[in-house]
């Protein structure tokens, strides 16, 4: 790790470095490692099911996502949970996040169901995407940053993280931070 320090990208709070690829002592390391996606992609009919359960559509984008690269398990800071539940990664001891499931918890927890949880983000925060709003802005939720007995709301916990999915999404996969999108909004 002393020898690469230089290349680190981001840290997540899971654990995972984000490492500068075109590094090339990076990219020769990494070689002849696994390039499939942890879970396989899912049918347009599993993320049918997913949209009567959360009563809207996908953003066009992430059920590209879904069925055309992977069923979650990759992406920005813990990695994109799965649509369908039931996933489990290799020498994991617990099923992968299924973002159908957390909607569901989220819910009876009084966050709107305009809300998708998208990704851990450690402790008590997550990331999710508007199902209603305009590009689908990424949302970041912090459990801990509203009091019911406040008058306060959800909505007080929330920060605006990116103003679309796709910037978001286009971050990480340049190798950019989504924190630092956060704290520059702050």
């Amino acid at each position: 790790m002393e020898r690469i320090q230089d290349r680190i990208i981001s840290r997540s709070s899971s654990g995972k470095i984000t490492l500068d690829a075109r590094a090339d002592e990076i990219a020769s390391y990494f070689a002849d490692s696994r390039r499939e996606p942890l879970f396989p992609p899912i049918t347009h009919q599993e993320v049918d099911a997913a949209k009567r359960i959360l009563g809207r559509p996908l953003p066009e984008l992430l059920r590209r996502i879904y069925t055309e690269v992977g069923n979650g398990g990759f992406g920005p800071d813990a990695g994109i949970a799965s649509l369908t539940a039931g996933q489990r990664a290799p020498g994991h001891p617990s099923d992968w996040h299924s973002s159908v499931r957390m909607h569901e918890r989220n819910r009876a927890e009084g966050l709107p169901s305009s809300w998708l949880y998208l990704v851990p983000g450690g402790c008590t925060m997550e990331w999710h995407v508007s199902l209603l709003a305009v590009d689908n802005p990424v949302l970041l939720f912090d459990a801990d940053g509203w009091e019911p007995s406040w008058g306060e709301d959800p909505h007080d916990g929330l920060r605006n993280a990116s103003p679309s999915l796709r910037q978001w999404l286009w971050t990480w996969a340049c190798g950019g931070d989504v924190w630092a999108q956060v704290h520059d909004r702050a």
